[in-house]
């Protein structure tokens, strides 16, 4: 399954061992960088640095890497970028589209592809925590940080049973289709129909039998999370100047091309 595979990547992936601060650090100041920029220009450098660093530093696999940004990202983005360039702004018309009168006016269009790229960098920030760092890891941090520990715990009982919720979703599908039970159209909307009816009691049970194996190890209440050695590794100087410098250039970045418009 896809988020399987994204977990695998998490736990494999070259900057796995990189100090876990300081890569939740350089991904929320990047992400606010690209969130307060007035410009495309900012959002777009940031989106192809943070897929330099998946793709070649974390040697993530470029195709896999792709996949994961056009799922929802880039399809949801595109959307909103042509709504909001023909339903938004009062500028002139860039394209008359012959249909209802609507047009695509140049406040819009630089409106949705400010949104669009904002989308991207955010969506690259997080994709760049999800791709190099375990979910386990990010949880201590957070758990650092003073959040509430209910909220942690719900959060990664919510991550645990995403997973047996795929795994149950992936046992019926295939034990359906050896059976031709997505042979033809008919029997596809029956299979469906099946699978979707059957899945929420499969899980229950699932999840009724992960919790008594909880209470079986001792569980009481409080789930405690090791953290890995590894990650909380000293950051050098080296690092940290240069996260500095790139903050600050992007910051600068920002207040130079806080006039750029498309239109």
């Amino acid at each position: 399954m896809f988020e399987n595979t994204l977990d695998k990547y998490a736990h494999s992936n070259n900057l796995k061992n990189t100090n876990t601060y300081f890569k939740v650090l350089f991904a929320i100041l990047t992400m606010i960088m690209s969130l307060i920029s007035t410009s495309p220009i900012i959002p777009l450098t940031i989106t192809f640095l943070m897929s330099f660093l998946i793709i070649f530093k974390a040697n993530i696999p470029w195709k896999f890497y792709l996949k994961f940004l056009l799922v929802v990202p880039v399809a949801f983005g595109l959307l909103t970028f042509v709504f909001m360039a023909i339903f938004f702004g009062v500028g002139n018309h860039v394209l008359e589209l012959g249909i209802f009168n609507l047009a695509i006016t140049s406040d819009g269009f630089n409106l949705g592809l400010l949104v669009f790229t904002r989308m991207l960098g955010g969506f690259s920030c997080l994709a760049f925590l999800a791709l190099t760092t375990p979910m386990n890891e990010l949880f201590s941090v957070m758990e650092s940080f003073k959040i509430p520990k209910i909220v942690l715990e719900i959060a990664m009982l919510m991550y645990r049973y995403i997973f047996v919720f795929l795994n149950e979703a992936n046992n019926m599908y295939h034990a359906q289709e050896t059976r031709l039970g997505y042979s033809g159209l008919k029997k596809t909307y029956k299979s469906m129909g099946m699978l979707a009816s059957n899945l929420f009691i499969k899980t229950w049970v699932k999840g009724e039998q992960a919790y008594l194996a909880m209470e079986s190890r001792c569980y009481d209440g409080s789930i405690r999370m090791l953290k890995n050695k590894e990650s909380i590794r000293q950051v050098s100087t080296k690092n940290l100047l240069l996260l500095v410098i790139f903050e600050a250039f992007l910051f600068l970045g920002t207040y130079i091309t806080g006039a750029f418009k498309v239109f």
